[in-house]
Order: structure tokens, then C-alpha cells, then sequence
């Protein structure tokens, strides 16, 4: 790693922060830094904006055209627009961090541009082999293409048997056949984005692109030229041509995500590419075609936002001939069993640990709440949990408060409908509901029988006699 500032303060805080996985260097000034990498193997570049004599951007540049490979990464405390889109087109950066930085999000940032840039090495050793043995590579594209459809595929998102997901999948299964945009409704973290993916690669468009944007995450300005592309000289900033995403997802399938954030006047040139199948870059004389399938999520009652006049009726109706709901996860509980099972493996996996086991009483603390953030939520807390806790039984003790107290409206609902049978006798079906209500008490109260006895109106031997009756005794 090459770090290039001209306050030595900023140096030393990135070097602490990268030295333990990198080999870091600092210069302070353009001419250090070049006189480095000529000397010196880089694979990324953090430098600094605003530096005396040689900007960023401008060094950067330079960089570009002598090191190619070596990936380049602005550090600024300054957050112009010119600045940005000058360091996408003149310098190729490939992120722009801002001060302050936190510690993880910088060394997330460096740990994906150095498996971005063995990628793209990887990438130059397959087209190289693609010149000497084109059957061989196309028989193992093929094999990639059937691996990721697997990987993608509507079986792959995880739910229990019978659960409501079921039938939006297999609604979403048959029209992934037809050449049909889809709005793909649901709060924020239920998966729609794993619902458009498993729509893509079921579709006949599957070996095409499948290209994602965030509507919400950056500006209209910005968006229109990241969508459509722009040409040189269209704007302030604009030095080169733009491919934009629609024309890079020719032949395949474009998702927008949050396309319930966009404004007025962005809503309108949407409208004209969906009718038109044709793309107009900023600053472009002519319109260029384009084949791809628009695929649209959003949290916002867009049916609501189109009778308030904030989201226009025509462009609705384009975006939603099939409209798939997926539901929050507090109207599907019995799905958090095993989708907690797969993300505690996923984080285990990330932390570089083994996943723990997760007794009964674990989950069914995960059972009472209701997951306001839905799996996005439930991620975080098992990994918090995972980040606290060093045993090999993931004990519910380790969960926030909020969750240990089953907070929010619906949680017991919720837990009802998951854990009381549907069938059995009056007793049967109250003594669920009792150890239930034993086992919430219990793990607020964190395992403090005589707290809980109290609360419950029980003595201590009472309260004992039912927790050995219901097998509430927690695992070691």
C-alpha cells in the first residue's frame, strides 16, 4: 500500500490501521510517491485530494496511465461533485473515502481493491487463455453460468416449509419466463434484491448482465449520468465518454432499487427509455438503443405516492404489469429458524471462526421479536452476538436488550402464530403458551429465577417444578 498525504498525522493514522495485513508506504508528496512506485511493487494508492503543487486527481491520473493495475483510492475531507466525477473519469479511482474515516470501513475499503485488482489479473489470464483454447473456456463459462443459477436460484432462498414466500416465488418463477418488468415491493432488508436476482438468472436473459442501482444512494444529477452516460464535455467535470448502466446491461436485466426516492424530472427520462428502447447520454445528439428487462424495488407505497402526485401514474404502470410483495419477517417467524441458521454459518464464516450451535432457547428469544429491519437486523444482531461471544453454544444472554425483551408491537403475535399448534386440546395448546411466557420472563430476566418468580407470582420451588417440566433449564 502506497499512502500519499502531506500531513504526517493523516500518514501515521492509516499505517496503524492497515499495518498489520500490509506492507505500508507513505510519501508526502506526488514526487515521493512516483519516485516509490517506481522503485517499489503497489497495489493500491490512498492518496490525498488537496495536497500542495499536485492535486489528487491529477496524480492519480498519472498513476493511471504508468501502473495501470495498481488501484486507486482518494482520501478527502472535501465532498465536491466536480471533485468526484473528475477522480471517476480522469483518475479511474475506485472509491472515494471521506474524512473522518472509520478504521473498519478503510480497511474493508483496501482488503476489496486488492481482491478487485487480482481479479483483474484474473481476468487478463482468461482473456489471454480465451485466444488459445476459446472451447475450453466456453464450455467452463457454461459450467459458471449453471453454478450461479444454482447459487441464485428461487430453491436458494431460504424459508420453512409453507411459508408465505412460497407462493411469491413461485408467482415470481413463472414470470421470470416472460420478457415482463417486475416491481418488487417490501421493507427495507426482506431480500428483494435476492428476489430480482433469482427473477435474472430464471429468465431467458440469464447468461446477460444483471446490473444493480440504488435510486436513493446518490443524487439525480449523478444518477442520470451513472444510468444513461454522458458525453465528453457535457457537463463541468465531464472529461471523457460515460458508459452508463442501461447501455452495460444491453442483453440482460437492470435492477433499481429504491425507485420510489427518484424525482420528478428523472422519472420522466425513465419513462422514455422504457417506451422508447432507447438511451439518451447527457450532451448526446442521437439516442442509442437498448435491450434490457427493468426490474424495480421499493419500500414506499408507490400506489399512495401515485395518488399524492409524487410518483408519476404512467411510469407505475410501466415499471409494474407484475407487482411481488415480500413479506416483512415478522409475518413469516417461522422463517427466522433457518434463515438465522444460514447467517450465523455466513458470519462465522466472515469472523474466520467456527459457527456456533444455537439451543432452542436461543432461538426462540429470536422467535418474540419482531424484527423491525428484518434480516438485514437479524445479520447484525448475530454477528454483535458472534463478535461478544467465544462458546461453542451461541446462549441468547449475549443479544442486545431489545431483543432479550422482545420489544416492539406483534412480537407476542408473532410468537404465537409460530409456536402454538394448530390442533391438540385446550390444555395442550395453553401449556405452549405457558412455557412460552416462561421462557420470555426467564431470558429478560437473564436466568435469575427469584427476579422471575416474582414477576410471576410463583415461588422459587413453583417456578422451579415448571421449569423442569417445559426443558427450560438453559445449555451450559
Amino acid at each position: 500500500m502506497l499512502v500519499v498525504d502531506d500531513e504526517a498525522r493523516s500518514q501515521e493514522a492509516i499505517r496503524r490501521t492497515l499495518d498489520e495485513e500490509f506492507r505500508v508506504l507513505t510519501a508526502g508528496s506526488a514526487d515521493q510517491a512516483r519516485a516509490l512506485l517506481e522503485r517499489e511493487p503497489v497495489a493500491v494508492v490512498l492518496c490525498d485530494q488537496r495536497m500542495p503543487g499536485l492535486s489528487g486527481v491529477a496524480f492519480l491520473k498519472e498513476v493511471r496511465q504508468r501502473w495501470p493495475e495498481t488501484v486507486r483510492i482518494i482520501v478527502s475531507g472535501y465532498t465536491e461533485s466536480q471533485d468526484i466525477v473528475a477522480g471517476i473519469n480522469e483518475a479511474g479511482i475506485y472509491q472515494y473515502l471521506l474524512k473522518p474515516w472509520a478504521p473498519d470501513h478503510l480497511l474493508d475499503s483496501v482488503r476489496n481493491a486488492v481482491e478487485a485488482q487480482a481479479l483483474q489479473r484474473q481476468t487478463a489470464r482468461l482473456d489471454l487463455e480465451l485466444r488459445t483454447s476459446t472451447p475450453a473456456l466456453r464450455q467452463r463459462a457454461s459450467q459458471r453460468q449453471q453454478q450461479v443459477q444454482r447459487v441464485f436460484g428461487f430453491e436458494r432462498i431460504v424459508r420453512a416449509p409453507g411459508s408465505p414466500l412460497d407462493g411469491v416465488c413461485a408467482v415470481a418463477a413463472r414470470v421470470a419466463r416472460c420478457d415482463l418488468s417486475v416491481l418488487v415491493l417490501g421493507e427495507s432488508g426482506t431480500g428483494k434484491e435476492l428476489l430480482a436476482r433469482a427473477i435474472h438468472y430464471a429468465s431467458p436473459r440469464a447468461s446477460g448482465p444483471f446490473v444493480i442501482e440504488n435510486c436513493a444512494a446518490i443524487p439525480d444529477t449523478l444518477l442520470e449520468s451513472e444510468l444513461f452516460g454522458h458525453k465528453r464535455g457535457a457537463f463541468t467535470g465531464a472529461y471523457e465518454n460515460h458508459v452508463g448502466l442501461l447501455q452495460r446491461a444491453h442483453g440482460g436485466t437492470v435492477f433499481l432499487d429504491e425507485i420510489g426516492e427518484t424525482s420528478a424530472a428523472f422519472q420522466v427520462k425513465l419513462l422514455r427509455v422504457l417506451q422508447e428502447g432507447e438511451v439518451r447520454p447527457v450532451g448526446a445528439a442521437r439516442p442509442l438503443p437498448v435491450d434490457v428487462r427493468v426490474l424495480a424495488a421499493t419500500h414506499r407505497e408507490l400506489e399512495q405516492r401515485v395518488r399524492e402526485g409524487l410518483f408519476r401514474e404512467d411510469l407505475y404502470y410501466r415499471l409494474a404489469p407484475v407487482t411481488l410483495t415480500v413479506p416483512p419477517l415478522r409475518e413469516r417467524v417461522a422463517d427466522i429458524g433457518p434463515i438465522a441458521h444460514q447467517l450465523l454459518q455466513q458470519v462465522a464464516l466472515e469472523l474466520g471462526r467456527p459457527a456456533p450451535e444455537m439451543p432452542d432457547a436461543t432461538l426462540a428469544c429470536l422467535l418474540t421479536y419482531p424484527w423491525p429491519g428484518n434480516i438485514r437486523e437479524l445479520r447484525n444482531e448475530l454477528a454483535r452476538a458472534l463478535a461478544l461471544y467465544d462458546g461453542q453454544r451461541l446462549l441468547p444472554e449475549v443479544f442486545s436488550p431489545r431483543v432479550l425483551q422482545g420489544q416492539g408491537a406483534g412480537s407476542a403475535a408473532a410468537q404465537l402464530a409460530a409456536l402454538v399448534p394448530s390442533s391438540g386440546t385446550l390444555v395442550q395448546r395453553l401449556e405452549v403458551i405457558e412455557a412460552m411466557l416462561l421462557r420470555e420472563t426467564l431470558l429478560r430476566q437473564r436466568w435469575n429465577k427469584t427476579r422471575a418468580a416474582q414477576e410471576l407470582g410463583l415461588s422459587r420451588v413453583g417456578l422451579r417444578s415448571k421449569i423442569q417440566r417445559f426443558g427450560l433449564e438453559p445449555g451450559p
